[in-house]
């Protein structure tokens, strides 16, 4: 039985951890959760996240939620899979930037952009400042490549890939070269091919 779970549904953000999990290489357990029949309302998974959300994961004794915190947490509990920056190193502080940067930037903006509030927010309101800058930033950050800390792909480029991939497939994000090409390298990597070709089969 692996120690790892998680709990999953499938299309949903918890996707993003699948890969992760794909990506880091160890087996792992999946418990399938049916959002339309609101499993994820239901006690014994609230017990386990009491936000009523996907993803969890759990590792042992364990119980990590968030997307980016789960990513961060297996790139630092399995090192040999190298999607890390270990403690110590000052390039740690960039890579944990990327890591928030995508919930607390990213997907905010891009979500802001497609359901616009009936006024416009006071820009100093917004923890992301405003889209154009988001963008602009993203897309100096990816654009020499191959990934986000150079020649290393991290759990960042997990986090920040599937955002953009997510983003350019569905038309929120402007479609400027230096995103599609990114797309393109993470659309290619076999982790993820993997993880898209298992979520399909849970949806067949």
């Amino acid at each position: 039985m692996a120690t790892l779970t998680l709990y999953h549904a499938a299309p949903s953000r918890s996707s993003v951890t699948r890969w992760m999990l794909e990506e880091i290489g160890e087996p792992y357990d999946i418990k399938l959760l049916r959002l339309a029949e609101g499993d994820q309302h239901k006690p014994d998974y609230l017990a386990i996240n009491p936000m009523g959300k996907v993803p969890a994961l759990q590792h042992g004794d364990v119980v990590i939620t968030e997307s980016a915190a789960i990513c961060t947490y297996l790139a630092d509990a399995f090192p040999k899979a190298r999607l890390n920056v270990p403690i110590g190193e000052p390039r740690r502080g960039i890579y944990l930037k990327w890591l928030f940067f995508g919930p607390g930037c990213l997907e905010p903006a891009v979500i802001d952009r497609a359901a616009p509030r009936k006024e416009e927010p006071r820009r100093a309101m917004l923890g992301y400042g405003d889209f154009d800058t988001v963008m602009n930033v993203l897309a100096k950050a990816v654009e020499k490549g191959p990934w986000l800390m150079g020649e290393q792909f991290t759990a960042a480029d997990v986090v920040i890939g599937a955002n953009i991939r997510w983003g350019t497939i569905f038309k929120l994000l402007p479609e400027r070269k230096e995103f599609l090409d990114y797309a393109a390298r993470i659309a290619a990597r076999p982790a993820a091919q993997r993880a898209e070709a298992k979520d399909k089969e849970l949806t067949q």
